[in-house]
């Protein structure tokens, strides 16, 4: 018996699979998710989860959104979602790059929010494309 994990984000699902373990990037800090495990619902930051099938994990990048635990079925519904193993780690870097710098030149309190967001966004992504 595994744990069912579906990750919805608004124009598709993203994954649809079962899985041994899962680890999410929660609001309050990386949650271990196994068989068994309590009812919860919890915010998702942006950030990487972890995915453990059989003796692999699989990496995915989350844009923020909720996660739900109910009798061992995992439902995240996300901003947006992009598997680790579809990420080019070349394109990434040069994204995080252009997101430093554009995070450094920010004036404003509204463009440094955004500058923030879409650099949390670019590591996450790098670091996903890494693993």
């Amino acid at each position: 018996m595994a744990l069912h994990i579906n990750i919805i984000a608004p124009d598709r699902t993203v994954w649809d699979a079962n899985a041994e373990e899962v680890i999410l990037p929660s609001s309050t800090g990386q949650l271990g998710i196994l068989r068994g495990h309590a009812p919860l619902l919890t915010a998702l930051d942006i950030g990487v989860m972890r995915v453990r099938i059989e003796k692999d994990w699989t990496p995915i990048v989350l844009m923020g959104g909720f996660a739900e635990v109910e009798n061992d079925e995992l439902t995240i519904l996300v901003n947006g979602a992009e598997e680790g193993s579809k990420i080019n780690k070349d394109e990434a870097e040069k994204e995080l790059e252009e997101m430093t710098m554009r995070f450094n030149e920010a004036t404003s309190s509204k463009e440094r929010i955004q500058a923030t967001q879409n650099l949390r966004k670019a590591r996450a992504r790098v670091q996903a494309a890494s693993a």
